[in-house]
């Protein structure tokens, strides 16, 4: 007969994410006609609510006004969005993805597979050999300023548009594109060694022969997998045997939920049973699995009888594919068209005063191609540099040890961020619980005092043995019925303690885990309990919570030590080192409903039965005696950031176990509403109970995690929580780590199911003012379905958020809400598989290596050891290198703008002839060896010293604003250009009007020293590399005038017009160039310096 057991998995801890969002429809389906209404005002009162259901059914939904697609959308990048769909509807139709089904699975036999699955691989790379080079092309060539320079350069190739030499078109681009296949090339070889890397560790894998070792990467579906003990789990996976007799196993799920507590797991029951691992190959065995779902939390299926094996796996896992590009990239990309329409006027403008003679429409191109320069081909190439050098400097700052740029493309998003999305465990926390706080009612106890405890807690046991002891000598058998309860007295402080402690020893899920140590060999635990080492040395604890092992590792310090556990009973050693046996009679583990968890034990020395229980303290306000006390120590502990638990019994008579047992039994055998009926059962018993204790735990923090929330909120920045852990968890870190200030009020947002719920909730909400914000993924699901828009913009409005119980396909849905409502910049932050979507959605990503592995810091953009480090990483290098790539970018424009400007004011003196000003080399010097250097430079200019930027972090705050580069600065970089173009070019035939054959010479001369004075102009701190570049090119310009004397001359070569060596040593050569320069650059200089006087910027203050 065949055997069939329903299923709960061991989900894969690696690999999760891009591969359910493959097959996701839009962000949300309303799965009912009805709910899809919606323009309701969200301050309608909640008696207008209540009483105006109808009309709330029939209002109209929202509706999104679409913009009118014409030739003005078309010209303004229409024809770009549907270029991308066509190539996307095509990419569609070749590479159909696969409909995601549910899959049967044979035991052993992977051939019997009814599909052919992908391979168990990560994949972090964008390119493979034959797609690289097309997708660097593709990428570089989206780009209206590299496609725009490719075209003129092609245009080259055309006898009547030829205006230079090809090289000076073909030279540049190819070293641009150069530059940057070697820059993906490598990041790409990067990635590909991290991939081999996780895809290379090996697993023993069962066969018929015995175990083989395979690569994660070629486990197949239906393989049986032996995974070791503190082995990654490589794929997802059906428990089927443990080395453990009773079936159990402790796992951990931090690459899914990023909790790290461990979770109690038992083997499918008919596979533990087999004698041994080779039986698995000897029955006839199938898994049912159901089709790949969003949800983690859950899972359904049937194993049938007609060790672990591998039921979902492949490569459709954890891609990035998406190319990063920054804010920066976009608004220069936004500039160079504007540039080149400016560019198209100024051409017409020209054929326009030839009157439109002769063949116009080839000298209108021609034009075109002459003030080419206008767009600098130079702009991607040094802002690329500009972007590894900031990275070469984020590495090597030694103030933030082991950071890695991991994508070179972005650094200046680092200094726009507006919104920062962190996780909780292991970023904000390291999740390691100490126990900080035991409140008796009238007696407090703290780290300092646990001495005290310590001693009771001896002299307590020391009575109890006496008395046990002298009751051994009179009756030789325990009595098994418990004696009558003494009339009620006040107890003293040493009973109080004894019992509150044996109450927290015994009421939790812990499991004392043994290894024993041969010659230093970890070997596994023996199982007979009389050779069970149970020495303090090797023992560990295991639990679903690290809150539980925090506390029986306090009661194991002040002389209570848990040392066994099984499924039925529970042993504890005493200080003086008798063992003390309780049977487990009922367990009710802690749920998030309940919010408590409870145990009936009976002690085996004494017959005594007894309920304990322990929970949240709105939990168990109602369930313990009257007592004054309670609700404010709570109050008081979670102002210190302590985790608080309740902790209380009740002693029962062995008639009243009896009773409740049989009625607890009947409860779970009822069909209809089981779990009410067993909860009206137990709640039965959770009455009047006798509170003992209010204990305060601390979930540590990471270092210097204050300070730096403090600095970021000070920078501007908001800061959202998003984590998987329990609401009360989740607050009382956003309380403890000063994510919400001291004197802020928390809105914790009610669970909502429906859209009436949801509606009431947010009116509710939109009330409350300056408050910091709670809230459930359950809930938050809800309101994004219906109130979407509102929602966002209210939580928007919170100085901080705490999103709890979040999947990790919302926290990535999260991000991307963000994105779309707000327009800001985001930045995501974790340390663990499961916050990889969300670090991959955010427009920058920051992965922490810790304890959950390095899965989030080889997916992010960087990867820091601390959180701490964030702090430096935004505030100055995210900081500087948003204002050096906008100064640099501005600077190359400017440069390309100048001499535009004197070709311009050339061609118009000249009758409008399309003929050009610079020939050859001249034109490709001056955006290199001339000047390439001092601009480039400005890559280490800095406005205020690193210290003075942490110390001031609002400096940051004007950053997102986007004023560094926007239109307004790029105006008055184009009316500088103009001015010092046409002083340029004016003075140079003003000045030499009877030498007029050396007007090339003159004027590129005083343009050389113009830009070189002008990259002084703009310096703010020296670094002397800046002294040597300035001094470097104007040693080669000088050294050029020698050896490159045929390029100065008006027209080209065979016009005879050459540079006279004699008369550029001449003292009239050098005042009339002095003059031009100085015409040209002193009124800057003197506007900046009544700038800064008059209204000086906010750095300059803290720097003077």
């Amino acid at each position: 007969m065949a055997d069939s057991i329903p299923l709960n998995p061991v989900r894969k801890i690696s690999r999760k994410t891009a591969y359910y969002n493959a097959g996701r429809p839009a962000r949300y389906q309303i799965e009912d006609e009805s709910s899809s209404l919606d323009e309701m005002p969200l301050m309608m009162s909640e008696e207008a609510f209540e009483n105006d259901e109808s009309d709330y059914q029939t209002l109209p939904r929202a509706r999104v006004s679409q913009r009118r697609r014409g030739l003005g959308w078309f010209l303004c990048g229409g024809w770009k969005v549907l270029c991308t769909s066509c190539c996307e509807c095509l990419v569609h139709t070749c590479r159909r993805k696969k409909e995601l089904k549910a899959r049967t699975v044979w035991l052993g036999h992977p051939e019997k597979c009814e599909e052919k699955y992908p391979k168990n691989a990560i994949k972090n790379q964008k390119y493979n050999v034959v797609t690289f080079v097309p997708g660097v092309l593709y990428q570089q060539f989206k780009f209206f300023l590299n496609l725009y320079f490719l075209v003129v350069a092609c245009s080259q190739f055309v006898p009547s548009l030829k205006i230079g030499y090809l090289y000076t078109y073909w030279a540049p681009l190819g070293f641009v594109l150069a530059v940057t296949m070697v820059r993906e090339a490598v990041d790409e070889v990067r990635r590909c060694r991290r991939d081999k890397e996780m895809n290379s560790q090996l697993y023993s894998k069962l066969t018929v022969r015995g175990k083989v070792q395979v690569k994660s990467s070629d486990i197949q579906v239906g393989d049986l997998i032996i995974v070791e003990k503190n082995q990654r789990i490589p794929a997802d996976m059906i428990f089927l045997r443990t080395s453990e007799k009773t079936g159990s196993c402790f796992i951990r799920t931090d690459q899914l939920d990023g909790e790290t507590d461990w979770k109690l797991r038992v083997a499918v029951a008919c596979t533990q049973r087999l004698p041994a691992l080779g039986d698995l190959f000897s029955i006839s065995a199938c898994v049912y699995a159901q089709k790949p779902q969003l949800d983690i939390h859950s899972f359904e299926g049937n194993f049938t009888r007609v060790r672990k094996t591998a039921v979902n796996d492949g490569i459709f896992t954890r891609l990035r594919l998406a190319c990063a590009v920054g804010l920066l990239d976009l608004e220069l990309n936004r500039l160079t068209k504007a540039l080149f329409l400016a560019q198209v006027v100024l051409s017409v403008v020209m054929v326009a005063l030839q009157g439109f003679l002769g063949p116009w429409f080839r000298n209108l191109f021609r034009f075109v191609v002459l003030f080419s320069y206008i767009i600098p081909i130079s702009l991607r190439v040094n802002l690329d540099m500009g972007k590894s050098a900031y990275g070469w400097m984020i590495m090597k700052d030694e103030n933030i040890p082991g950071t890695v740029v991991r994508t070179s493309t972005i650094p200046e998003e680092l200094g726009r961020l507006v919104y920062l999305l962190t996780d909780k465990t292991g970023t904000l926390t390291q999740n390691e619980m100490v126990f900080k706080r035991l409140h008796l009612g009238t007696v407090s106890y703290g780290t300092d005092t646990m001495d005290e405890i310590q001693s009771h807690i001896i002299q307590s046991y020391a009575q109890v043995c006496s008395a046990q002891s002298n009751g051994n000598s009179a009756s030789s058998t325990p009595s098994r019925k418990p004696q009558p309860p003494a009339p009620k007295v006040r107890k003293s402080v040493s009973s109080r303690i004894h019992e509150a402690v044996k109450a927290i020893a015994l009421c939790h899920n812990v499991t004392p885990v043994y290894e024993s140590r041969v010659n230093g060999a970890s070997t596994e635990p023996e199982s007979t309990e009389a050779d069970q080492d149970f020495s303090d040395d090797n023992r560990t604890y295991q639990a679903s919570s690290p809150d539980e092992v925090a506390l029986v590792l306090w009661t194991e310090s002040v002389g209570l030590t848990l040392v066994n556990r099984d499924l039925t009973s529970l042993q504890l050693k005493t200080p003086a080192g008798h063992i003390l046996t309780y049977y487990i009679l009922q367990i009710f583990p802690f749920t998030s409903e309940s919010k408590r968890m409870g145990i009936i034990v009976r002690e085996e020395a004494t017959g005594d039965i007894t309920f304990y229980m322990k929970g949240a303290d709105v939990a168990m306000a109602s369930i313990v005696q009257y007592n004054d006390w309670l609700e404010e120590e709570c109050g008081n502990m979670a102002r210190e950031g302590l985790r608080t638990l309740v902790v209380a019994k009740k002693s029962l008579t062995e008639e009243q176990y009896q009773d409740f047992e049989s009625r607890y039994n009947q409860a779970k055998l009822s069909i209809h509403d089981r779990t009410l009926k067993v909860a009206a059962v137990v709640e039965s018993l959770e009455r009047e109970m006798e509170l003992l204790c209010l204990t305060g735990v601390e979930d540590q923090l990471q270092a210097d995690v204050r300070p730096t929330l403090e600095l970021l909120r000070n920078a501007g920045i908001k800061i959202w929580m998003l984590t998987g852990d329990k609401l009360e968890t989740a607050t009382c870190i956003a309380k403890s780590s000063h994510l919400v200030s001291r004197n802020q009020d928390i809105h914790v947002f009610k669970p909502v199911s429906n859209r009436g719920e949801a509606h009431l909730e947010l009116n509710s909400f939109r009330r409350k003012h300056d408050c910091a914000l709670v809230i459930s993924g359950d809930s938050l699901e809800v309101c994004l379905r219906y109130y979407e828009h509102e929602f966002v913009e209210l939580a928007c409005q919170c100085p901080a958020v705490v999103c709890c119980r979040c999947s990790p396909t919302q926290k990535a849905q999260i991000v991307r809400l963000l994105q779309q409502h707000t327009a800001n910049r985001t930045c995501a932050i974790g340390d663990g598989g499961n916050d990889v979507s969300m670090i991959q959605a955010a427009d920058c990503g920051i992965g922490i290596e810790g304890k959950e592995g390095k899965q989030a810091s080889l997916a992010a953009d960087f990867s820091i050891t601390q959180f701490k480090h964030i702090g430096r990483l935004l505030m100055v290098h995210g900081r500087n290198s948003y204002k050096r790539s906008a100064a640099l970018g501005q600077f190359v424009m400017h440069r390309g703008m100048i001499i535009s400007t004197m070709q311009a004011v050339f061609s118009s003196i000249f009758y409008f002839a399309s003929v050009p000003l610079y020939q050859g080399f001249l034109m490709v010097g001056y955006a290199t060896v001339y000047t390439m250097f001092p601009v480039f430079s400005l890559v280490l200019d800095q406005d205020v010293k690193p210290e003075m930027a942490l110390l001031y972090p609002e400096l940051y705050k004007d950053l997102t604003k986007g004023r560094s580069l926007s239109f307004k600065t790029f105006l008055i970089w184009v009316l500088i250009s103009v001015y010092q173009g046409g002083i340029l070019m004016y003075g140079a035939l003003v000045l030499f009007d009877q030498e007029f054959v050396h007007v090339v010479a003159i004027s590129f001369t005083a343009l050389i020293l113009t830009e070189l004075l002008m990259v002084a102009l703009t310096v703010r701190t020296w670094h002397w590399l800046m002294v040597v570049a300035e001094l470097f090119s104007l040693g080669c310009y000088l050294a050029s005038l020698a050896f490159l004397n045929e390029y100065f001359g008006i027209g080209r070569v065979t016009l005879g017009a050459f540079l006279d060596l004699s008369f550029i040593t001449t003292r009239v050569f050098l005042w009339k160039v002095c003059v031009i320069t100085l015409v040209s650059c002193l009124p800057l200089y003197i506007i900046k310096y009544l700038k800064r006087k008059f209204s000086p910027p906010s750095y300059s203050k803290l720097s003077s």
